[in-house]
């Protein structure tokens, strides 16, 4: 297949996932779509992904192209993915999951729908997912055919739950997940936030991933908050900044990111004067306020965690 001819790079960041990765693989073999690569970025693995995926590079119909990288965390695999993609959209699959066969074709076709003169303006295209029984995650779209943006999904329309799409790769590779030195942890809605402050995504009501339960990404699960808490400062004082003017719609989600800011940022070693100072105005006195619960939370981390 010509680089040309690559519509979708399917991208599947992993970390010690040998036991599970063979589900994306067994779905994406059975795709009508035919025009696309996957990529897989292994964080680190310390069990034979490797050779797993090398046995299916020579069995496939498709490409598959494999990088191994040190750990880093899954936003700097992301970002390789994007760096690497050859395709023209991005769709990001978890090693751990799975999608419908015709997953690809109906993405393919809802994009082809908007209008080529407004596509331009447009990102991604989003649907729904089932778990491994076959029952909805999270809530649908208000109408099957939906076109807004991550933002109002959230916070105007309250649609919550796992949702499964691609972004344009081109869109991808303007807005890079950060690189917070030594934090392997950022929020993937860092991302999706600042993308729909420019772009819009049409979202579908048509199921098209399974996300299997209980079996959290390695890449992305709990711990210690001290452990990641760089990255999820960082995550809060963007919502902050960068999404206030959604407040009336849901403020109690505000007033929960002012809480958690103080909360990471403490444990990462930010005090409250540079806290102050990282603030945008628009935020401040919400974060004022949330300031003795953060300090709250914080010493019931301590507790917790010592």
């Amino acid at each position: 297949m010509n680089n040309s001819d690559i519509v979708f790079t399917v991208f599947t960041p992993t970390y010690n996932r040998q036991h599970t990765i063979h589900r994306v693989y067994e779905s994406l073999l059975k795709q009508t779509f035919k025009a696309f690569e996957w990529v897989i970025v292994d964080d680190g693995s310390q069990d034979k992904t490797e050779e797993l995926v090398l046995r299916w590079q020579k069995e496939s119909w498709f490409p598959i192209r494999y990088f191994f990288q040190d750990n880093q965390g899954k936003h700097i695999a992301f970002n390789r993915g994007v760096a690497e993609a050859r395709g023209q959209l991005f769709l990001p699959l978890d090693s751990d999951d799975s999608c419908f066969p015709d997953a690809l074709m109906k993405l393919y076709q809802h994009w082809m729908e908007i209008p080529p003169e407004q596509r331009q303006h447009f990102s991604a295209v989003t649907g729904l997912c089932v778990d491994q029984y076959g029952k909805l995650v999270g809530d649908k779209f208000p109408k099957d055919v939906v076109d807004s943006d991550s933002l109002e999904i959230r916070y105007k329309y309250k649609v919550r739950g796992e949702k499964w799409g691609f972004q344009r790769t081109d869109v991808l590779r303007r807005f890079p997940f950060p690189d917070l030195q030594g934090e392997k942890f950022v929020a993937e809605s860092v991302v999706w936030s600042a993308i729909a402050r420019e772009y819009k995504t049409r979202y579908i009501n048509e199921p098209l991933r399974t996300y299997w339960l209980g079996a959290a990404d390695q890449l992305t699960y709990k711990v210690n908050p001290a452990r990641f808490a760089r990255g999820h400062a960082y995550w809060h004082l963007g919502v902050l900044n960068n999404e206030v003017d959604y407040f009336v719609y849901a403020p109690w989600s505000f007033i929960k990111a002012a809480v958690h800011f103080v909360r990471f940022s403490i444990h990462a070693g930010d005090n409250l004067a540079r806290q102050a100072n990282l603030v945008n105005r628009s935020a401040f006195l919400l974060w004022l306020l949330a300031v003795p619960l953060g300090l709250g939370v914080y010493i019931n981390d301590r507790r917790k965690y010592k």
